[in-house]
């Protein structure tokens, strides 16, 4: 799996931007707040349909687009899969507010795979990409949702089926718990919830297994990774926290460590958690149990790296993680995805930076950003092409220029 090219519009300080990859190593230098990460976001949001960093699509249209008769974004990439060239797009298009506050603007998204307007849900996956970025570390130190939402996303991406499941479960438990709320003031039914339960529960069971199996896909591949890093000093391993084994499972069995995904097994433990959890729930008009309560941990030499790991290794885990996940894409893709490093060795020292260099040598292709070039080996240097970026545009770096 490879990108060809890119071609942005209108996309954060890019006005206009066409570019054709290395199918192998690209290295794009610059100083802060040129534009490096910018590139790597669109790549990752073609293949996610999501910003990494972004809160709303609106913060992704180039400040000077408003001026335009039609305020746009347009990303488009052509990438290969499987040995067939495909392309996808994604147009972000400002709509005038009907009040005429600029703030109420309403923003429309068109996805499109090779040509023809596809659901987001039907796109994601077609193009697989690993992304590292330096505020990553909040996979480790930062909430259950931020680890919870990286879960997600990253199933999504080798999981069709996955994307869709959630999806509806997100929807099923917003439904239930307008049902729940209702109760709450005394004016629900509660024969309906049987129904809800039965929809919520065999969604989730599909989420949770899921999961479940890819922590253990993860947590095989995580620890040689956090050995390599570290010189051997430090064991790593993940440990998915499971909401529903926390209550009485109603004399359900849990699953062994060889039947993880079993999805019908876990439907019966969720039902019989949704049974024991009915009064609180009502009394707090919300979904107390499920995978979207669940949150996952990692274990650093026996203890909770987010509670007693210091900041770097905090920040080797997560790049241990994300390391890990090409492997865990690329057994289930049948090809390594695209790996997308943002400034990834100015925290690292000498022994993780070669180790990495080493790594990220065997990926099939890999586009890496940094400030300056000092920290690259003139072995990994001469095997890359190198990128200048600046205010937003691009030029090749030429070969006198890479040792200043």
């Amino acid at each position: 799996m490879k990108i060809n090219s890119i071609i942005l519009e209108n996309f954060r300080n890019y006005k206009n931007l066409e570019l054709d990859f290395d199918e192998s190593r690209n290295i794009i230098v610059g100083e802060n707040a040129q534009g490096k990460t910018n590139l790597l976001e669109s790549i990752y949001y073609l293949a996610t349909t999501k910003s990494p960093l972004a809160s709303s699509d609106r913060q992704l249209m180039h400040w000077d687009a408003g001026q335009e008769v039609i305020p746009h974004t347009d990303m488009r990439a052509t990438f290969v899969r499987g040995g067939d060239e495909h392309t996808l797009e994604a147009i972000l298009v400002k709509e005038p507010p009907a009040n005429g506050d600029p703030q109420n603007a309403v923003f429309k998204r068109q996805i499109l795979l090779d040509g023809v307007p596809r659901r987001a849900l039907d796109v994601v996956g077609r193009l697989n990409v690993v992304l590292f970025l330096p505020q990553d570390i909040s996979l480790v130190s930062g909430s259950p949702a931020e680890r919870r939402r990286y879960l997600d996303v990253t199933l999504c991406q080798i999981d069709s089926q996955y994307c869709r499941s959630l999806s509806r479960y997100n929807r099923v438990m917003t439904q239930r718990n307008a049902l729940l709320r209702s109760l709450r003031e005394g004016y629900g039914r509660s024969d309906e919830l049987a129904y809800w339960d039965e929809q919520l529960t065999a969604l989730g069971a599909y989420v949770l297994a899921r999961r479940l199996e890819t922590v253990d896909d993860l947590s095989r591949m995580v620890d040689p990774i956090q050995q390599s890093l570290t010189g051997g000093q430090e064991h790593l391993s993940l440990d998915y926290q499971n909401s529903l084994t926390e209550r009485p499972t109603d004399g359900v069995p849990l699953p062994d460590a060889e039947n993880v995904g079993d999805e019908e097994r876990w439907a019966r433990i969720f039902a019989g958690a949704l049974r024991q959890a009915r009064g609180e729930e009502i009394a707090r008009g919300v979904t107390v149990v499920g995978p979207h309560r669940d949150d996952m941990r990692f274990i650093l030499n026996g203890v909770d790296a987010t509670v007693y790991g210091s900041r770097g290794q905090q920040r080797t885990a997560a790049l241990a993680l994300k390391l890990a996940e090409v492997g865990v894409m690329e057994r289930h893709a049948g090809e390594m995805p695209i790996l997308l490093l943002d400034d990834v060795l100015s925290e690292l020292d000498l022994h993780r930076g070669y180790y990495l260099m080493e790594t990220i040598s065997r990926a099939q292709q890999v586009l890496v950003t940094t400030t300056h070039l000092r920290d690259y080996t003139p072995e990994f240097l001469e095997a890359a092409m190198l990128w200048c970026v600046k205010a937003g545009t691009l030029r090749p770096l030429e070969a006198d220029e890479v040792g200043e």
